[in-house]
This record gives structure tokens, sequence and C-alpha cells, in this order.
């Protein structure tokens, strides 16, 4: 099989592309992404070499250099996207134009070169702020709140209109909130964490009482692997961890891990449209794909960390 990966140099996507080749599956990736802010060829220094990755510098919403890329490959696996909330609330404009039109121009290619499996990688944002003790499965209401979470949605729905128009050959993933080495200093874990090695303050937004469903960026990639491999063409799966704590808990924990002061936490302003709670219902791609997660919170932030501490030292 051969697989145009998109965003393949970010966070998810380039330990997406690690986890497959060190398999030695016999899948050749063809690595398309623009190098943005959160875009780092340092993330594929132990792939460079591999004669499976061949990395190509190309932007989602350019649709010829896209289908140019595209061309001969099996299968579609599409991480490339503007992710940062607080991004999309300065400039929803960009969150708009590689969210939605960079996945028009990606499902246009695929459609035309007659790809087997498009795999759209998605966000638990896009069902917005859940109550207390729910979950949100695969059929729950679209409600957006952030023009970054509305994107999304709105990328989910162009795909499922191919599905039912043309009978495009997708499938949706939406995950939790992914941590671990290698992500982008701005997001919440790596942006304590790199605060806390120097000593500084750790902004927390508000009463730091939002709730969120953390997964192992490796246990999600695993997900995604498995849904690419055997999931059910035109449908979508949840990918949840098995944790929801708020983010003052987490801050927390990761002091306590860093053994570092709890007087480091400071309070700041609350972001506009902040969702209170995302949970995730991830009982159907368990029960379909036999899969869950198996990296435990506390020794997934034991390794991240030591990652953060280990490249701040150089």
């Amino acid at each position: 099989m051969k697989l145009f990966v998109t965003g393949g140099a970010g966070f998810i996507g380039s330990a997406f592309v690690r986890l497959v080749l060190s398999l030695d599956k016999g899948i050749a990736i063809v690595n398309y992404d623009k190098l943005t802010y959160a875009g780092n060829l340092a993330n594929l220094d132990s792939v460079a070499a591999n004669p499976n990755h061949q990395f190509i510098k190309g932007d989602i919403c350019d649709s010829a250099a896209s289908a140019r890329a595209m061309a001969g490959c099996d299968a579609v696996v599409h991480f490339a996207a503007e992710s940062h909330v607080d991004r999309s609330i300065s400039n929803p404009a960009d969150a708009v134009h590689t969210n939605v039109a960079g996945t028009l121009v990606l499902l246009q290619a695929a459609r035309e070169l007659h790809i087997q499996r498009f795999v759209h990688v998605s966000s638990d944002e896009v069902y917005g702020d859940i109550p207390p003790s729910s979950f949100s499965d695969e059929n729950s209401p679209l409600v957006p709140s952030s023009p970054y979470s509305a994107s999304k949605a709105a990328s989910d729905l162009l795909v499922l209109s191919f599905v039912r128009t043309y009978g495009f050959p997708a499938i949706i993933t939406r995950s939790s909130n992914n941590y671990g080495p290698h992500q982008f200093v701005e997001k919440f874990l790596p942006l304590m964490i790199t605060r806390a090695l120097a000593d500084k303050p750790l902004p927390i937004y508000g009463d730091g009482l939002q709730q969120r469903n953390w997964i192992h960026v490796d246990d999600n990639c695993r997900a995604i692997l498995a849904v690419l491999e055997r999931g059910r063409l035109g449908h979508v799966y949840n990918i949840g961890g098995p944790d929801v704590k708020d983010n003052l808990t987490m801050a927390h924990s990761l002091l306590k891990i860093m053994d570092k002061p709890e007087s480091l936490i400071s309070h700041v302003p609350d972001r506009p449209g902040h969702d209170r709670r995302y949970a995730l219902n991830s009982a159907k791609i368990s029960r379909e794909l036999n899969w869950k997660p198996v990296i435990p919170l506390n020794q997934g932030l034991c390794q991240t960390v030591e990652w953060y501490r280990a490249s701040c030292a150089r």
C-alpha cells in the first residue's frame, strides 16, 4: 500500500508516520506538509532515511500540487489542519481556508484519482460543550463553539456529503485531547511543561475546571491505523482516552512530576466561548476494531515531561 499523509510533519501526523514505518507492514508513505509554524521536519528525523518515506513540501489548498503528490497512492490519511483554538479566534479565516477549503481540495483530488480509502482526522470539539456525566457518541449532534471547531465540523460534513453523493470511500475519526512528545509548545500541556521547566508562571484560563478527555498520541495513532485498515467506509469513529481531567488537575499533576511549586499556577481571563467539558464514548471502535488505549495517563505524562526536559536542554 502507498499512503498519502497530509500534515505528516505535525504532532499527530508525524507520530502516525513513525508508527506505521516502525511496524514494517510494507506501507510506503508520501508525507505532504506545508511546514507552517506547527510542522517540524525534526519530528521525522527517525524516519528520514527510511526508503518507504518520501517528504513533499506542499499546501493542501493548492489543487494542482496536491493532486500531483497524491497520484499513485492507494489511500489518504488527512491530518493537516489549523488546529489551535486561540489562533482561530484571532484569525478565523485561516482556519476556514485550511480546514474546509483544503479538505475539499483533497476530496476532489482523491475522487478523481480513485483513492480506495480516505481517513479524515477530526476532533471531539465538533460536539461542543458536553454536560456533566455525559459522553458524546458518533450520533451526537455537532454543536461547535469556536471558529476552529466549526471549521472541523464543516470539513466533517463535506466528507460525509461525498460519501452520500458520490459513494466516496471515506471514514472520519474524532479524537479527544492528544498529548505526548513533539507537540507544538502553544498547546496546553507543552506550554505548562516548558514554562514550569523555566520556573515561569503557568497561565490557566478562568477557574481551570474545564474538563478534557486525554489520550496519548501513540494510542490515537494506533486507533487511526486500525480505522484505515479495518474501519467501515462511511462511518465515524470516536477515539477517546480513559481519563477525563480538568485543566487545573493536569497542571497540578505536572508540577508534582516535575517537583515544581504550585505557586507557579496563575489564573488568567478565560478564553471567549470556552467549552467546559469534552468527553467521548469510544465503545464503537472498541467493539468493532478491538482497540483500546494502553498508555496510562501518569506514565504518559512522565514520558512527555522527560522528552521536553531533554529537548529544552539541547
